[in-house]
C-alpha cells in the first residue's frame, strides 16, 4: 500500500471531495501545504470553502477522465466510487497511487500521539461532537474530523496542534478496519448497512476486528448494554471500560429527570465510585448513553470535570 509522508506535501486528488469526511481530509492537507484538487457532482458550501482555501474542484456528472492529470501524486476515493467511474479508471490506467478514504484517514491517524476513533451503528456524529466540545472547552487544541457541521468550529473539521485527533469510525464496507486508533469507542452494535453485511453476526464480527486494532497501551470504551459485549472484547490486550444504563457497567446513570424539551439531568457513577451531576443540552435517553461515553473518555484524558459538564450542557446538536 502507498504510504503518505505527511512531512513532504504532494498533489492529492479527491474523487468525491464534497463529502463530509473527504472535504475534512482535504482541508487538513491544505493546512499542511499540500496541493489539493478533486471533483464532485455539484457545488456545495463545503466545496466552495475548499476552493476559497486553495483547492481546485471539478464539477459535473459523470466525473471525467481528463480531470486526472499527470501532475497528481495520489488519488483518494470514497466507498461510493466504483470501477466504472471515469476518474477512477483513468487513475488506474495511469498507475497512479490510490487509497480509499478510510486507508488515507488511517495513515493520517499515525501522525498523532492519541488518535481516538468513535464507532457504533448509531450516534457517532453526536458523540464525536460531544467529545470535540469537551476537548475545545478544556483548551486541548485537538484535530477534529466530524461527520456533520459543528457550530462552534463553523464546519466539520478543525486542525489543531496537539497530539489529540478525534474521528468517526464507520463500519460500512469495514472501512474502520483501516484505522490506527489508540482509544476506541463502541456506542452500539445493531443491524445496519445490510447491503454490505450479511446479518448481525457479520456486523459483530467486524466490530470485534475493530476492537482488536487497539494496542496494549490503548483503551476501548464499549456500551455494556450491547448483548454479550464480552464476545467483542474477549482476549483483548488493551484496557476495557464499559458504560451503560445499569450498575453492571463502569459508568452508568441514576436519578434521571428530563426538562420540558427532554434534556436529561442525572447522576454519573464512575468506575472509581465517584458520583457527579450532569445536565445535557440535547434530548433523549440515547444521549445519556452518548454522554457517558464522552465523560468516560474525558476522565481517561484527565479533563477537568467542570469543563466536561459545561461543554455537554452547552452542546445542542450537530447539523
Amino acid at each position: 500500500m502507498y504510504q503518505v509522508d505527511f512531512n513532504h506535501p504532494i498533489h492529492v486528488y479527491f474523487i468525491g471531495i464534497g463529502g463530509i469526511s473527504m472535504s475534512g481530509l482535504a482541508e487538513i492537507l491544505l493546512s499542511e501545504g499540500f496541493t489539493v484538487s478533486g471533483s464532485d457532482w455539484n457545488r456545495s458550501a463545503l466545496t466552495e470553502h475548499l476552493e476559497k482555501s486553495g483547492a481546485h474542484v471539478n464539477y459535473g456528472k459523470p466525473q471525467k477522465a481528463e480531470n486526472i492529470t499527470d501532475d497528481i501524486d495520489l488519488v483518494v476515493y470514497t466507498a461510493a466510487v466504483h470501477a466504472d467511474n471515469q476518474e477512477f479508471s483513468r487513475a488506474k490506467e495511469l498507475q497512479l497511487p490510490m487509497l480509499s478514504r478510510a486507508e488515507f484517514l488511517g495513515q493520517l491517524m499515525k501522525n498523532y500521539d492519541t488518535p481516538i476513533a468513535v464507532s457504533g451503528t448509531h450516534g457517532k456524529t453526536t458523540t464525536t461532537s460531544m467529545i470535540s466540545e469537551i476537548l475545545l472547552q478544556a483548551n486541548t487544541d485537538p484535530t477534529l474530523s466530524i461527520g456533520g457541521i459543528l457550530k462552534s468550529i463553523h464546519g466539520n473539521i478543525r486542525v489543531g496542534h496537539s497530539g489529540l485527533f478525534v474521528a468517526e469510525a464507520c463500519e460500512y464496507t469495514n472501512s474502520f478496519l483501516s484505522f490506527f486508533p489508540k482509544i476506541g469507542i463502541i456506542l452500539n452494535i445493531e443491524e445496519d448497512h445490510l447491503d454490505f453485511f450479511k446479518d448481525l453476526a457479520d456486523i459483530r464480527a467486524s466490530f470485534r476486528k475493530f476492537a482488536q486494532l487497539l494496542p496494549a497501551d490503548g483503551t476501548l470504551f464499549i456500551n455494556g448494554d450491547i448483548e454479550n459485549w464480552q464476545e467483542i472484547t474477549e482476549g483483548l490486550a488493551c484496557r476495557v471500560v464499559t458504560f451503560g444504563t445499569t450498575s453492571a457497567s463502569d459508568y452508568y446513570p441514576s436519578d434521571i429527570s428530563y426538562n420540558k424539551t427532554a434534556d436529561a439531568t442525572f447522576t454519573v457513577h464512575s468506575l472509581n465510585g465517584q458520583t457527579r451531576q450532569l445536565t445535557l443540552g440535547v434530548p433523549g435517553e440515547h444521549n445519556i448513553s452518548n454522554a457517558l461515553a464522552a465523560v468516560a473518555l474525558s476522565d481517561l484524558l484527565s479533563i477537568d470535570y467542570r469543563d466536561t459538564a459545561e461543554a455537554l450542557l452547552n452542546f445542542h446538536g450537530t447539523d
